[in-house]
């Protein structure tokens, strides 16, 4: 996958052609995962290089899909044009492959995994619109939702050729509000992947396996009283490094931050000038200076250039144990 160029004007296009209508209407009345989205029996999601995009950068935006981050998605929705501005029209990263992914709770949740295809253009607009959010059928059933199923879907079921080509590493965000499970259980994964697996996977382990090939950060929109927790931020920051966890107070700002996190990894733009791209595009100030905030941790971090980060996965963890 991953043909054809991103378009604000087919974006637009699509949207009158709604009249109105929710974006997500598959959602309400769905009884089952969407059949483009469905990872039972999921071999791979591949990021390809083509004569079109020779360069191609993979994305993997894994969302929480339970009730409390609805707006989160909805936001990301609706701020395409202003991702997929900074990425591609401000150059923050070249041939940018999105692959837009969700997860609930596997431990109830019938539809607990959905994921997309790694795309150019707006495709990657229908994926986000055909998720399940909330409800029955994912809604989450736990102060825990299950968002180690999407590092294991990015270690396991994906292929992208800025690695294996070039040893360029791809992005995984995973948004969300709660901490996750410390194993990857094989029972859910043969029930959602149907791939068996001998026994349970440490966390750690998954990790470790996805930070090979991926640059990875967790953010955690702290409108709700779950992302407020630090229970919440420590789990995340014990098997992440903590410039790698960015807390987000408006969930709205999703977007942004991702396209700039992108940007300062690759070193395409300063932190100054990413701010500046923001509000050349009408952001208010004030958010801004949130944005700001959320962003010291990277600064902290010390950012790299050509798509490195500083060396930060050797530290020592919450949990006494090596840092992945």
């Amino acid at each position: 996958m991953g043909s054809g160029v991103w378009s604000v004007n087919t974006y637009k296009a699509r949207a009158n052609q709604r009249g109105g209508q929710d974006a997500f209407a598959y959602s309400k009345g769905a009884s089952g995962v969407h059949p483009t989205l469905n990872p039972y029996g999921l071999e791979v999601r591949e990021s390809r290089d083509s004569a079109e995009h020779p360069d191609s950068n993979s994305i993997i935006v894994g969302l929480d899909v339970t009730g409390s981050m609805g707006n989160v998605i909805r936001a990301i929705h609706s701020d395409l044009p202003q991702l997929l501005g900074l990425l591609l029209d401000r150059k923050y990263i070249p041939h940018p492959q999105i692959n837009f992914s969700a997860f609930s709770n596997g431990t109830c949740d019938s539809v607990a995994v959905q994921v997309g295809q790694f795309e150019s253009d707006n495709r990657m607009d229908m994926h986000l619109e055909n998720f399940i959010i909330g409800g029955a059928l994912a809604g989450g059933c736990d102060t825990r939702e299950s968002a180690e199923l999407m590092f294991y879907f990015a270690a396991n079921h994906t292929s992208i050729d800025c690695w294996e080509k070039r040893k360029r590493k791809g992005y995984l965000f995973v948004i969300s509000d709660e901490p996750g499970y410390d194993t990857i259980k094989k029972e859910e994964i043969e029930r959602i992947f149907n791939r068996k697996l001998k026994d349970d996977i440490p966390f750690e382990q998954i990790v470790a396996q996805v930070k090979e090939r991926y640059h990875v950060f967790f953010i955690i929109p702290t409108e709700t009283s779950a992302g407020r927790d630090p229970a919440t931020h420590q789990f995340w920051r014990s098997y992440l490094s903590p410039q790698n966890v960015i807390l987000l107070n408006h969930g709205d700002d999703v977007s942004e931050i991702i396209a700039l996190t992108i940007g300062l990894t690759e070193r395409t733009i300063t932190l100054e000038q990413g701010l500046e791209h923001l509000r050349a595009a009408g952001k208010p100030e004030y958010q801004i200076d949130e944005l700001l905030q959320a962003l010291s941790v990277l600064d902290a971090g010390g950012v790299k250039g050509a798509g490195t980060l500083a060396d930060n996965d050797t530290d020592t963890n919450a949990r006494g144990t090596k840092r992945l």
